[in-house]
């Protein structure tokens, strides 16, 4: 199948060392910020790629949920594909990519799971039915058809029907603590922006240019 032969031109902004903050998640705050007015609906969505022990890549887009100074996080079962990959190899890569801003931003880090007290206090933000979707739904694993997953549905109902839906022993979130973090601006001729941000072994961050 051929693909389209429209060409994009990115001509919307430049980015130069003197527009950067000097840490990473001071400067990803400030393009979320800015991508949060420009393509609300998915602002927040991410590609988390992970490998398995062996080095089997995977990727998928998921929601971030928060983040500071510590990196970057979001919520799933620990025993989904994505849950059991991190477990053997605790490392990830996100991209998050803003085409009405033509920017993209890469994060390389190690994984770590979020405490308990944080996982249970995002888990009472969620509304009633994703509650009880995370007791029903056997993230990753195979089903027989759809009406199967229902039915787990109306069974997690009937368990808390007097009361609140707790937080679940296998759901919660993961930390990606950022390593290297990558801002790309769009520019014409593909000549695109591309400055990256290092952690330095001691503290703070070193900043460099790279090739489009």
């Amino acid at each position: 199948m051929k693909v389209s032969d429209v060409r994009r031109e990115y001509a919307l902004a430049g980015l130069s060392e003197e527009d950067l903050a000097a840490d990473p998640v001071d400067q990803f705050r400030v393009w979320l910020g800015q991508a949060r007015e420009a393509q609300p609906e998915d602002f927040t969505a991410m590609v988390l790629a992970t490998a398995d022990r062996d080095g089997r890549p995977a990727a998928r887009v998921v929601l971030l949920k928060g983040f500071d100074e510590r990196g970057f996080v979001f919520y799933t079962h620990y025993a989904s594909a994505k849950g059991r990959e991190l477990a053997a190899n605790p490392r990830a890569a996100l991209v998050f990519y803003w085409s009405a801003l033509e920017r993209q931003v890469r994060i390389e880090g190690v994984v770590e799971r979020t405490t308990r007290e944080e996982s249970e206090a995002y888990f009472a933000s969620r509304p009633r039915g994703s509650r009880l979707g995370a007791w029903a739904s056997p993230q990753s694993r195979s089903l027989m058809s759809r009406e199967e997953l229902e039915h787990k549905v109306e069974e997690a109902a009937e368990r808390f029907a007097d009361g609140d839906v707790p937080l679940p022993d296998d759901w919660g979130g993961f930390r990606v603590r950022p390593e290297i973090v990558e801002f790309w601006q769009g520019r014409p001729s593909r000549l695109h922006d591309r400055l990256r941000y290092v952690r330095l072994p001691e503290d703070g961050w070193r900043i460099e240019r790279l090739a489009p």
